[in-house]
């Protein structure tokens, strides 16, 4: 009898641990933060006025930012023990990815709306925009992508006439986003709003000093971007481009020709010929002039490069894979200067 009732003393022991164990596992999953196949992507929550707590939870978990509104409510209890005085607040919030429920109940809890934001980097193409806003759980690259197809003409009556997409409309900025405007329609509309007001006035202001209209401008503008790494030489190379357009000449640019294969080349692995001999309208080692579209959203550096290029003898430049580049009068100069690159790049 005794043993039987130490046996039982010791059972206790480990079953009252062990339970607590399982409890505590059980609570930490309920409560953790949803995985990224549960929601990956900023949720847009309104909490109208008078909303109970237990609703709020029921909401969330309807929208897959929390797993279990049954641990809400535990939680909830716990916050009105500690703050009687305290409750949720009303108004619309944007709720991270991956985020645990303590910190979604201590957002509305504390009525902090979120302020978002995002920056686009100068040369960016919308593919590589639209690959960012999904990794930031915005919405995806294919409803980004599918919402630059939409030209909104209506309210933008400067845009070129039959455009594909809004490639190098987009201006490249850091841009803040209220609680209620995470969708791809909201996010294009606040960049070209602001390509009307930070790029639009310089083109007006100088068109009467180019021969490129705002599409061939934004799109010789973008090239320029894409070449040019450091800003001293912005011009020089606006300068090359705008000579050769005006002697027919390719304008023979790798960066058309990444755009229209999707590809980065790289010191180690530049262009194949094949590759530049790609059929593509893009690729401007085979058609002259300049691309249908720009490829990708120049900054306001590029774009007055490309309104007042330098005036410059020079019809070619090579890259150093430093940044900088060797320009070149004659086809022979920059065939020598190519070989000279190639050779130290080989040697290192």
């Amino acid at each position: 009898m005794k043993v039987m009732q130490k046996a039982f003393k010791w059972s206790l022991v480990l079953l009252v641990p062990a339970l607590g164990a399982v409890t505590w596992l059980g609570w930490n999953w309920w409560s953790g933060a949803t995985s990224p196949t549960e929601t990956n992507r900023v949720v847009s929550i309104a909490v109208k006025p008078g909303t109970a707590a237990q609703q709020i939870g029921q909401q969330l978990e309807a929208a897959g930012v929390i797993r279990s509104s049954q641990a809400w409510n535990l939680w909830t209890r716990y916050l009105q023990k500690q703050e009687p005085n305290g409750g949720f607040k009303a108004g619309n919030y944007l709720i991270p990815p991956n985020q645990p429920l303590p910190a979604v109940a201590k957002q509305i809890w504390l009525g902090e709306v979120v302020e978002l934001s995002f920056t686009i980097p100068e040369g960016w193409s919308l593919r590589q925009m639209g690959e960012y806003f999904e990794k930031q759980g915005f919405f995806s690259a294919q409803e980004f992508l599918a919402e630059t197809k939409k030209i909104p003409k209506s309210e933008y009556s400067w845009l070129p006439a039959n455009l594909p997409h809004l490639e190098g409309f987009l201006y490249p900025d850091t841009y803040k986003l209220n609680s209620d405007s995470v969708t791809p329609k909201i996010v294009v509309r606040q960049m070209l709003n602001q390509f009307q007001v930070v790029a639009l006035p310089v083109y007006k202001e100088g068109k009467n000093k180019t021969d490129l209209d705002l599409l061939e401008w934004v799109t010789l503008g973008s090239i320029v971007e894409k070449e040019a790494v450091i800003p001293q030489e912005r011009s020089r190379i606006a300068g090359v481009f705008a000579s050769r357009l005006r002697k027919g000449m390719l304008l023979q640019t790798d960066p058309t020709v990444e755009y229209a294969l999707n590809i980065r080349q790289t010191k180690e692995k530049p262009l194949t010929f094949a590759q530049i001999k790609v059929a593509s309208p893009y690729n401007t080692y085979v058609v002259p002039g300049l691309p249908p579209t720009p490829i990708a959203s120049p900054g306001i550096a590029s774009l007055k490069a490309a309104l007042y290029p330098e005036k410059t003898p020079y019809l070619y430049f090579v890259a150093r894979y430093d940044g900088t580049h060797v320009f070149s009068k004659t086809l022979s100069e920059h065939t020598a200067a190519q070989v000279a690159i190639r050779r130290q790049v080989s040697a290192n």
